[in-house]
């Protein structure tokens, strides 16, 4: 797959304005400032095609990505409290919709930053991921900003906080030095093969 060729597709606030699911796609699920924008850039070696925000809940929107064929689908970070009740609604609607609505779903790139126990939301979309049996990887994300003592650490407790997950697909990774992205590409790869 050329990452080179990726470019950015379209937007979508309501599920209802959803385009029907015609090539595969890979999606990117992840709590607010969890660091999709950085590890989509990576994948795609650009420094701003996905939008990097430093202020947490910017992707209000499904984001679509033509990659060389393959969408990759940026979905709306999590778990940001200071939306109003009105838009929580909106995005629950709108990640439900996505889920539900038949499409040919490869892989969800499920992030959680490693540098913190994975929270309530980020176990309830793992749960609910388990219960439509769709296959994921977890990508925990901001490894870089853990010491080598912290890191190792934090790699022994996921092993634990993800014990639950049979055969599941751990990759800790950096934005900053590319820790982990030949694993997350090669796993991209495996699962559209």
């Amino acid at each position: 797959m050329n990452y080179n060729k990726a470019f950015f597709e379209r937007a979508y606030g309501i599920s209802d304005q959803l385009p029907a699911s015609q090539n595969c796609e890979i999606a990117f699920a992840g709590r607010s400032n969890v660091g999709k924008s950085s590890l989509l850039n990576k994948i795609y070696n650009r420094k701003s095609l996905a939008r990097v925000s430093s202020v947490p809940g910017k992707t209000i929107t499904i984001n679509f990505y033509d990659v060389d064929g393959v969408k990759f689908v940026d979905l709306p970070g999590y778990g940001y409290a200071k939306i109003s009740k009105q838009e929580k609604e909106r995005f629950s609607e709108l990640m439900e919709g996505y889920f539900k609505s038949g499409r040919n779903i490869r892989l969800v790139v499920q992030l959680v930053d490693m540098r913190h126990k994975p929270s309530a939301d980020d176990l309830n979309m793992i749960s609910f991921m388990k219960e439509m049996n769709i296959p994921f990887i977890i990508v925990m994300t901001k490894a870089d900003k853990l010491n080598k003592t912290e890191f190792n650490k934090r790699l022994e407790q996921s092993k634990e906080e993800f014990s639950h997950l049979e055969n599941c697909t751990v990759i800790p990774f950096s934005s900053q030095n590319g820790l982990g992205l030949d694993e997350v590409k090669k796993q991209i790869e495996l699962s559209i093969n």
